[in-house]
């Protein structure tokens, strides 16, 4: 099949491989998949997570947030997806051992190709009339679904979001499905500060030009806020931990969730004295996963905002780069195979 592939620390858009499902899986054909900062980390820092396999020598094709049509059966497989059903699930590859990491794993092939397999356990069907597109992009809306989850925010407390990428897109949506009725977003971009308004952001800030934290202060005094102070790091630059420590209210509970892919430095005796609660990392888990989806299907959440790009195959190295330079749209989709006719 053709496929984006990484070997060596490159990419090629070249022939490589069909997969073959196995016991309990399927064998799809990907629809649409989407580019995510993860891709980047996973070439860049291939050891930043225990979880991802990495293997110079072998065939790797990246793509783990995906919409397919089943095209083939492993053996023993059930008579639940028929063939042309239309398919999605979370990027676990299940097996006799631990679970691979689909499109982080040489053998869990992505959705940057022509064929890739799935988990029959994982798996859930599309309902009609949800375009593919919404579909790949669940992943994404998922991330934030988890943090505004579990940081147990109720109404009257006032939410800072800083960043306005993937993930603080997807966190000011899960904030606005919760009735968060004020949410204040912070991004150096105008352009990505337009995509927040999109999703429900009532309080637009360029850092270049003002403190968010200064601004976080004057909408609470006017809005009665409750306290403390409650921060979504949706950015993972360096130093921006250490940023909110000294710029934030006393008590604040901040959860990182900034696509962090190495070490960085913060003072703890500075965070003990605010007195702050922080939480790292953890999500999505399957409820959040598969509650996005259900949010998408039932048109409770658009995330189609959010894409401002649909490519092929051949396009996917020079658009992980834009990705890499923090450039382009919040998501970039692929469509791996072209449409008929």
């Amino acid at each position: 099949m053709r496929a984006v592939v990484l070997r060596d620390n490159k990419l090629q858009v070249r022939e490589t491989d069909d997969p073959v499902a196995g016991p309990g899986e399927l064998l799809i054909r990907p629809l649409s998949a989407a580019l995510c900062a993860s891709d980047v980390h996973y070439m860049d820092h291939p050891n930043s997570a225990p979880r991802f396999v990495w293997d110079a020598d072998r065939d790797t094709i990246m793509g783990h947030e995906f919409v397919g049509e089943v095209v083939g059966h492993g053996p023993d497989g059930s008579e639940a997806f028929p063939i042309g059903t239309r398919v999605t699930s979370m990027p676990l590859l299940l097996g006799t051992g631990d679970p691979h990491v689909i499109g982080h794993d040489p053998d869990a092939p992505g959705a940057f190709g022509e064929l890739m397999r799935v988990s029959e356990m994982m798996t859930r069907t599309v309902a009609d009339g949800i375009p593919d597109d919404a579909v790949a992009v669940v992943d994404a809306f998922a991330v934030g679904e988890y943090y505004v989850r579990v940081s147990g925010i109720a109404p009257g407390e006032l939410p800072l979001v800083v960043g306005a990428g993937a993930i603080g897109l997807s966190a000011v949506a899960a904030l606005k499905s919760r009735g968060i009725e004020h949410i204040i977003v912070a991004d150096y971009s105008p352009a990505r500060l337009d995509y927040a308004q999109k999703f429900g952001a009532t309080v637009l800030v360029n850092p270049a030009e003002r403190s968010p934290y200064d601004v976080w202060r004057e909408v609470a005094q006017t809005t009665n806020a409750t306290w403390p102070q409650v921060i979504f790091e949706c950015a993972g630059a360096p130093g921006l931990i250490q940023n909110i420590i000294d710029s934030c209210e006393f008590g604040t509970r901040i959860f990182a969730a900034g696509s962090w892919t190495g070490s960085d430095t913060m003072v703890i005796p500075a965070a003990m004295h605010q007195g702050l609660a922080m939480q790292f990392g953890g999500g999505p888990h399957p409820q959040d996963w598969y509650g996005t989806l259900d949010a998408v299907t039932d048109g409770r959440l658009d995330p189609l905002p959010a894409i401002g790009k649909a490519i092929g195959l051949d396009d996917v190295p020079d658009a992980l780069d834009q990705l890499r330079r923090g450039q382009g749209p919040p998501r970039v989709v692929v469509h791996p195979t072209p449409v008929a006719g």
